[in-house]
């Protein structure tokens, strides 16, 4: 069975893990050095408490033991003008073992109706592409397409175009409320 939580720093090798291909082999992420599991330790706790980090792991039914993570999905600050704080940016990455089985959908479910119940009013997503596979993730849950910036990466010796996909994940009210912490919410069911 496949269960959503909230990622712990222990989790951190194995999001690190997960990520790696990614980064050294890929194009679909524009680091160039793998980042180890401190740095993404690092990462988890700069989202002090607001933005969620969600795992999806397998555990066995009537059993608490987990098999490991299959693939994470977080939020992050669109950006640092005060005027964007109702605005994410939001990541998913699945492992190699867990392409095509529904996973990304029910982890990228889980972190938008998280965001949702948060508070915030638009998640915005960027794709190096191509990439059908992610676009079409990206679909499914209700982004849609939002504009193309064109060859704006070099990696591998290519330039890359990178596509930002927007949801618009509540309507947006006058004056909006303050997004509510993650570490207050937790994750909420897609």
């Amino acid at each position: 069975m496949i269960a959503l939580r909230a990622a712990t720093p222990e989790d951190a090798g194995a999001i690190a893990a997960i990520y790696a291909p990614h980064v050294l082999a890929g194009t679909v992420s524009f680091e160039e050095e793998a980042p180890d599991a401190r740095a993404m330790r690092s990462r988890m706790a700069a989202s002090h408490g607001l933005y969620p980090w969600i795992v999806a792991v397998m555990t066995n039914p009537g059993d608490a033991a987990e098999a490991g993570v299959l693939g994470y999905a977080y939020a992050a600050e669109f950006s640092q003008r005060r005027a964007y704080r109702w605005v994410v940016e939001t990541t998913i990455y699945m492992a190699d073992v867990a392409q095509r089985q529904g996973i990304g959908r029910l982890l990228y479910g889980g972190l938008i109706a998280t965001l949702r119940e948060q508070g915030f009013t638009q998640a915005i997503g960027r794709i190096a592409l191509p990439n059908e596979r992610s676009i079409a993730l990206h679909e499914a849950v209700g982004f849609r397409r939002a504009g193309v910036f064109r060859e704006i990466g070099y990696k591998h010796g290519q330039w890359i175009d990178v596509g930002y996909w927007q949801h618009e994940l509540t309507e947006p009210s006058v004056p909006p409320r303050e997004p509510r912490p993650f570490a207050e919410i937790g994750v909420v069911r897609g």
